[in-house]
C-alpha cells in the first residue's frame, strides 16, 4: 500500500506542468520616448547647441586669423627658397624658416587644445543631460504605470497612447533650465618621474 501511494505522489509530482508551479510574470507595460524630439526642444539643450555653436564659430574664426599670416609669411618664404635655386639657405633665411615653423606648430597646437576643449564641452552638456534623464525617466514610468521604456527610434510603430516624450520633455525642463557649457578643468597628465 505504501508502494502505491508514493507511485502515486510521484507521479503527481511528474504530470504536474512547470508553469503551473513557476511565478508568473506580469505582461510589459510600454512606454514610448523620442529621444530626437526631446534634445532638439528641451530649454537647455536649445542654449547649450546655440553656445557650443558660438565656441565652434570663434574657433574657426582663430584658426582662420592664425593661418592668414602664416600663408603670406609661407609664401614669402617659398619665394625666397626657390630664388636660390638649389642653394643653401643663408643664416637669416634659416632663422625666419625656424620662427615660421615655431609659429605653425604653436598655432596648430593652439587650435588642437581648443578643438579638444570643444570636444569636452560636447561631452559634458551631454554628461549632464543623461544624468537628469535618468531618473525622469524612472519618475515618468511610475506615473504612467509603465515597466518598460524604450527609444522611439528603437520601435517599428507604436500607439500615441505609449508616447510618453511630452512628459519627460515638461520634466526635463523642470528640473534643468540650463546646462554648463564648460567642462571643468582636465586634470594634468602626471610627467614621468625619472630614476
Amino acid at each position: 500500500m505504501r508502494k502505491i501511494a508514493m507511485t502515486a505522489a510521484f507521479a503527481a509530482m511528474v504530470l504536474t506542468p512547470v508553469g503551473a508551479s513557476a511565478q508568473a510574470i506580469p505582461g510589459a507595460v510600454i512606454a514610448v520616448v523620442d529621444l530626437e524630439k526631446v534634445s532638439s526642444e528641451c530649454t537647455a539643450c536649445k542654449a547649450a547647441k546655440t553656445a557650443l555653436e558660438g565656441q565652434v564659430t570663434a574657433l574657426k574664426s582663430r584658426e582662420a586669423a592664425l593661418a592668414a599670416p602664416l600663408k603670406t609669411e609661407g609664401q614669402s618664404l617659398q619665394t625666397a627658397v626657390e630664388a636660390l635655386k638649389g642653394k643653401d639657405p643663408d643664416a637669416a633665411l634659416q632663422a625666419r624658416i625656424k620662427a615660421f615653423q615655431a609659429k605653425q606648430q604653436q598655432g596648430a597646437q593652439e587650435i588642437a587644445r581648443q578643438t579638444n576643449q570643444i570636444q569636452r564641452n560636447q561631452a559634458y552638456v551631454s554628461q549632464q543631460i543623461s544624468t537628469k534623464l535618468g531618473p525622469i525617466y524612472q519618475q515618468v514610468m511610475q506615473r504612467r504605470g509603465a515597466n518598460v521604456m524604450v527609444e522611439a527610434g528603437a520601435t517599428l510603430a507604436s500607439g500615441a497612447n505609449l508616447d510618453v516624450t511630452n512628459d519627460v520633455l515638461a520634466a526635463l525642463n523642470q528640473q534643468l533650465p540650463s546646462v554648463s557649457t564648460t567642462a571643468p578643468a582636465a586634470p594634468a597628465q602626471q610627467q614621468p618621474q625619472g630614476r
